[in-house]
Parts: C-alpha cells; structure tokens; sequence
C-alpha cells in the first residue's frame, strides 16, 4: 500500500524551498522542465525514479530526453549524468545548480541514482519507510533548490536485512543497500568452503583434503580445509578460474571458511603454521595470498570469524584479499569498546587494521532465536560503526535479520542504512524523523517506549545478547513493573491512531514484541495456564495471522505454530506425573552451570522454550544419567524426557532413552530403551522420549540415561566437536 501523508512540518519545508529555489520544474500540474541523460545505464535508472516521484507529488510526468538530441540544457532541466571528472568516489554523486539548470553526476554504478533520492528527501520532502510505504506532500507546483552538493559513503558496500528488499526495488535504492550478488562471482560470498571443494564429491575418496580434528581427518559440509595439502589448492584455484570465466564484470569471490566454529584442521603441518602464527588464520591467509597472488587482478575475500578472528602474527594479507571480520560473540548492551566480548573483536580490528586496509565487517544486530523480543541496542549502532570506518572497514553488512513483524523492524533498517552512508549522523534526529512518519500520532508514545527499554537494559547490568531469551531479562528491562508501563504506553499509541487503520496495524505489529516478551515470561514462572497468560494469548494468536507474521527466529519457526504450542504444552496441567518435585541424584552430572540448578528443573512441571538458556539442563559431548526418587513405591507404566532440538546451537535430541527401575535404589532392573533416529531439520523442536512398560511394575527409584552426542557429525556445523542434549521435565506415569 502506498501512503501519501501531509505533514505540517514537511509543507513548510516545501515552502520554504520553493521561495528560495531556481528551478522550475512543474508548474499548475504541467511540467515545465525536462530530465535529460546521457548513455549510462545509471542515469537511466536514476531519471525513471526522479519522473517516478515528481509524478506522484504532481500527477505531471517529466519528458525523459536523451542529452544527444539536446542542443543546450535550458532552466527548468534536470541534467542526470554520469561524472567525468573522476572526483566522484564509488557510489558518491555531485548535485549542483547553475542558470536554471540542475545537474546531478554520479560514478558509473547508482551514484546519480543516490543523488535523486537526496534530492527527494532532502529538499523535496519525500520519505521512504518500508516496502511501497512511504510519505510526501501532493503539490502541483515542483520548484528544485539552488543545490551545490557533493557526497560519498563512508562504506563502498553496504549490506544490511529487510523484508522488503525482495519485492520493493525504490526501497534498495532508497536505502542505498548492495547485495552480494552485484559483487561477488557466482554469489560465493561466506561459508564457501564446500561449494569450493564439495565433500560429496571429494569426502570418501579424499578425508585427507578436509580437517584432522580429534584424531582424524573428518570431510563433511560444515569440516574446514586442510590448508596445508597443495592437492586442495590445485583443484580450489581451478574451480575459481571457472567461476570467474562465468561472471564476466565480477572481480570478487570469497573463499570462506565453512560454518561452526573449533573446526579447524590441526594435522601437523597446519598445527605447526597455527602455532607460528598465534592463530588459526594464519593458515587461510596464506592460502589466500597464494590465490591472490595468482591471480591479482581480482579480490579474495575470507572470514575472520569465529576461531580465525585474529589476525596472525607473521603474515599479513595481499592487498586484494578482503577481510571479513565478524563480532559474532560479541554482547550488545553496550558498544564494542565497553564490555570484555566486545573488547576481543576491538583487538581483533585494530590487528586487522594495522596490516590490512582491506576490511569488510560483518556485525550482528538482532536475538536471531526471538526476532520480536525487544532488543534495544540503538543506541551502539553509530559508535559501532564508526569504529569499524575508522580501523580501514571498506565494506559493512549489518545483519540485522530485518523479518516482517521482527522488533522495530523498519526502523532498524533505516537506522543502519543511515549511519552507513554517513556515521557521524544525529542519530535522535533520524530516530525520531522515521517515528513520526511511521506511526504519526503514536511515535511519542514509541519513542519513550524504547528509550525506557534502553535506560532499563543498562540499569539492569545485564548482557544483551544475539541468542537472547526474554526470560534473561525478567528482573531486568522485562520486569513486571516496566511491562505494565511499556502496556500503558502502547494503550496510548493505539488509541491515537485508533482511526487510521495502516498506522495502528503498524503500532499493534510493533506491540507483539512485547506480548511475545510476556507470554515467555509468564511461562517461565510457571503462570502460562493462567488468565492473564490467555489474555496475551489470545490477541498476540489473532494478530501475527492478521498480519501474516512469517517466523519467530532464523530457524524459521511459525508464530502461528507456536501460539499453537503454547496452548498444548504450556497451558496443560498434568496432575498425573509421579515425578512432580521428586528428588534428583545425578549419576552423569550435567556440564557446567546446568549441574547446579538442574535437579529442580526437571521436576518442577515447567517446560522449556526455543532458548536454552532458562529451564532445561544439558549435558555435552557425553552421556547424561540421573536417578529420579518418586519418595514412596509406585506402580509405573511409562517414563519419558521432554528433549530440546536446536541444530544451531549444537543440540540434538539423545541418541538413546533409556530407564531402569529398582525398589531399594541398589538393584536395578531394565524396563525399556527407545533408540531415536537422527533428525537433520533446522526448525527448533520439541519431542517426548520414552519408553513403556509392557505391564506395570512397582518401584521407587528410577534411572535414566541419555545417549549424548559425543561428536557432531560431518554434515553439522560442529563437525568432529561434541555436541549437547538438553531435557526440561521427566515424566513418570
């Protein structure tokens, strides 16, 4: 829906202009001035969005004339050209005036393109918020500025996340954003590894090509390279070869490590150049500088992520390889430079930047396991970036994972792609600018609603994290004083756009965020069956359908499905299970943290979310036992665990369930053993495990073991690293 909005401000502005300006372009409806454009391809495109714009503030449509059928440009034209002077930086343009004639000049990409969006939002009050949603004023008089501007980005590439990138192409142009397709060669941009050197190919006849982790050589999707065997580097040089000879224009690939992390090869000749080099990267930048060197005239791009973060001590990069430095650990609450997490990626940026001015950051922005949870980080967003331009950052991408109906979506969007273009841009200025053309007359109401949020976080002393839960902050931003204010404050932006439909749909899919928040917290504490619960339930059901709200996290779990869920594994109170607040003696005690409070945990009746960070107790990398004591002899049919899958943080439902029962807690007597298959689905899930007698036996003790996942396997990110199973209740029927 295209929204065409009339502010008072924006009609000042406009008039203002027009008393100043020098170039005439529509007049009473009809236009008066034409665009004239030379032979790029830019300045086509950049003059189809100008006439596009004018036309909807005017209704006139602007000639579009070619400059070699035009003896002189007269007042009244819009010159789009491509610049010739060479001053003009990648993506930059110049916009100038003089006698009548406007002429905007951009680098031969989408620098006039950029211009005629400056144009149109600077002085011609034209503002773009999400997909074909925007806001102008209606006039039939379009008069342009005397304009003598020049401008570049800060970043030459700049990549971030939204929906409406898909399927609104003025919103990509607007936002002034890149993807990797317009830069790199075949779209091999991260995690490249294996499409480079298919382990479905090469796995079986070749384990030797792939990472020696634990004790072998383990091929796979997710295994890294070794590194140091020239057989890899021979077939991995060709292979480019053949990728760069099929994308003529293209002179970038990035050769990247495969995803997950501890998962590089430590045979001995690629453990003897980590240990010279002090890190893991040493062994791909040397493998980089081999292809760079080979073929200088393109650009090698690779990941400093995870395990290769750190620059290396000895080697330093060719100039045309590209580093793609990640802070993927990094907590949120406050900027990189403030907190121990963020302090290691500030070492790792200053390393980089010392040998390298070749450097694309990739920064995380978002809780990719709750994309509408809250997560207030806008505040870092301008002091994040601004490190990263000043330590040599060529390139940015902002994963910011821009889903529809995510925790202020658009405006997250916005935001960076600002601050992309320009870092040192008042950031309140912007905030506020997209709030009031958003949400109108319920921006106050927003705005204060998230600075509460962002004053509260830090008061709380607590990390912000990007695999967060909205439990974690229950005594923090999330309490239940501060949500029964942030619920006043969305009662009041409601109410004042109650009789505009797009702004409340707009404010009511913002509101989710916080029922979400609620209806985690309220099952966390046990109170998911009450009526409050069923309250929040039953709008937060009604509305994600309304507006058909995609997924909850990156693993594209449904919202629809969990409201589903929630009703039948959080509303449901079983009185029936023996186990109910029985006593729990480990025999395999859980890894670290979840052996202290776990005990309780399996037995309290509450059952565990998409996050594994409250209620559930994990063990990693081996078997988990423990001993339920029900208190008195029962007669028992059945015995189950509630197990968590969740591939992307290394949690598999157990290989194995297996119960024993015994009456004196000293002899022991097998009562059955469900062996599970192997589930590859990336969807976050649940499943009971169990066994059931074939008749009931009496007993007061009850072992359980796990089958753990001692090594992930070779299709798993964490290949040939140990894995984690994670149980939040025991049943006994």
């Amino acid at each position: 829906m295209k929204i065409r909005r009339v502010f008072v401000a924006g009609l000042a502005a406009i008039c203002s202009v027009a008393a100043m300006a020098s170039v005439p372009l529509v007049k009473n409806g009809k236009p008066v001035g034409r665009i004239l454009i030379d032979g790029d391809s830019g300045s086509s495109e950049a003059a189809d969005l100008l006439q596009d714009f004018v036309g909807r503030i005017s209704g006139a449509k602007v000639p579009v004339t070619g400059l070699d059928g035009v003896k002189s440009p007269k007042k009244g034209d819009v010159v789009i050209q491509r610049d010739e002077t060479g001053k003009v930086k990648e993506d930059g343009f110049r916009i100038s005036t003089d006698n009548g004639v406007m002429t905007i000049s951009g680098d031969p990409g989408k620098g006039a393109a950029y211009g005629v969006v400056t144009l149109l939002e600077d002085y011609l009050g034209v503002n773009y918020y999400g997909k074909n949603e925007y806001s102008l004023a209606e006039s039939k008089e379009v008069t342009l500025p005397d304009v003598n501007r020049e401008e570049a980005p800060a970043f030459r590439y700049r990549q971030s996340q939204s929906y409406a990138l898909a399927d609104d192409p003025v919103y990509r142009i607007w936002m002034r954003l890149e993807e990797p397709g317009d830069e790199f060669a075949g779209r091999l941009w991260v995690h490249t590894f294996d499409r480079l050197l298919p382990s479905d190919v090469y796995g079986k006849s070749h384990p030797e090509y792939y990472s020696f982790i634990n004790g072998q050589h383990r091929p796979g999707k997710a295994s890294q390279w070794c590194l140091s065997n020239p057989e890899v580097f021979e077939i991995v040089a060709a292979r480019i070869d053949s990728i760069f000879d099929a994308n003529p224009g293209l002179d970038m690939i990035s050769v990247s490590q495969n995803d997950g992390n501890f998962t590089y090869c430590t045979c001995e000749a690629c453990a003897a150049v980590t240990e010279a080099e002090g890190t893991p990267s040493g062994n791909i930048i040397r493998f980089l500088n081999k292809l760079a060197e080979r073929r200088p005239d393109k650009q090698f791009s690779t990941l400093a992520y995870l395990f290769s973060m750190q620059p290396p001590k000895i080697t330093k990069p060719l100039p045309n390889v590209n580093i793609m430095l990640c802070d993927i650990d990094a907590k949120r609450e406050v900027p990189l430079t403030d907190n121990a997490s963020g302090q290691a990626f500030v070492k790792a940026i200053e390393g980089w930047s010392k040998i390298s001015d070749n450097i694309f950051v990739w920064d995380y922005g978002i809780n990719f396991d709750n994309y509408l949870a809250p997560f207030p980080n806008f505040p870092i967003l301008q002091k994040n970036i601004q490190l990263f331009r000043d330590h040599n950052a060529k390139m940015h991408f902002s994963q910011i994972a821009g889903s529809y109906g995510g925790d202020f979506s658009e405006l997250r969007t916005y935001m960076v792609s600002k601050l992309m273009w320009n870092p040192d841009v008042n950031t309140d200025s912007l905030m506020h600018k997209f709030m009031e053309g958003y949400y109108g007359a319920a921006a106050p109401y927003l705005y204060e609603y998230e600075k509460l949020l962002e004053g509260a976080l830090l008061g709380s002393h607590k990390e912000l994290w990007i695999y967060d839960s909205p439990v974690s902050h229950k005594d923090g931003m999330l309490t239940a004083s501060l949500r029964k204010r942030y619920n006043e404050l969305f009662d009041k932006a409601e109410e004042a756009v109650k009789d505009d439909k797009t702004l409340l749909d707009r404010v009511r899919r913002q509101r989710l965020s916080l029922q979400f928040s609620e209806l985690e917290i309220e099952r966390a504490e046990g109170r998911a069956n009450g009526d409050y619960a069923g309250k929040v339930l039953e709008v937060f059901e009604e509305r994600v359908k309304e507006y058909g709200i995609p997924t909850l996290n990156e693993r594209s779990n449904s919202p629809v499905d969990y409201s589903r869920l929630y009703h039948e594994r959080y509303r449901q109170t079983d009185n029936s299970n023996l186990a109910a607040n029985a006593e729990i003696k480990w025999v395999v005690p859980p890894t670290g943290r979840y052996a202290e409070n776990g005990a309780a945990m399996l037995t309290d009746g509450i059952y565990g979310g998409t996050s594994f960070v409250e209620s559930w107790v994990g063990w990693e990398g081996k078997d988990g036992e423990f001993i339920v004591d029900l208190g008195k002899e029962c007669e028992i049919s059945s015995v189950s665990g509630d197990f968590l899958h969740q591939l992307g943080q290394w949690i598999f439902y157990p290989k194995f369930f297996e119960v024993w029962t015994s009456a004196d807690g000293e002899n022991y007597t097998e009562m059955g053993k469900t062996v599970q298959p192997e589930d590859r689905e990336a969807k976050v899930k649940f499943q009971s495990i169990g066994v059931t007698a074939d008749k009931p036996v009496k007993a007061r003790y009850v072992k359980v073991r796990m089958g753990g996942m001692e090594v992930c396997p070779g299709w798993h990110y964490g290949v040939g690293c140990p894995g984690w199973i994670f149980i939040d209740e025991i049943v006994v029927k």
